[in-house]
């Protein structure tokens, strides 16, 4: 079981550091001061990455605590 502790901990830190990446487009873009059209387009493709990231992080999570319980 504890392959799979760190295959959860590999994957929640690969969720943050996706979180993060989200975080510097997001400033990338208000730095642009782009027309709300274009900054609208923009942002909801980093929204589409941040829920992927979410996801990937919540999954880790998961693998985690099926690990602990179960060694």
């Amino acid at each position: 079981m504890y392959i799979v502790i760190w295959i959860g901990t590999a994957l929640t830190l690969l969720g943050i550091g996706g979180l993060a990446w989200c975080i510097r487009l997001v400033l990338g873009i208000k730095r642009q001061a782009l027309a709300d059209d274009q900054a609208r387009v923009a942002m909801q493709r980093v929204v589409a990455w941040n829920m992927g990231a979410l996801a990937v992080s919540f999954l880790g999570l998961i693998l985690v605590v099926v690990g602990v319980i179960l060694a």
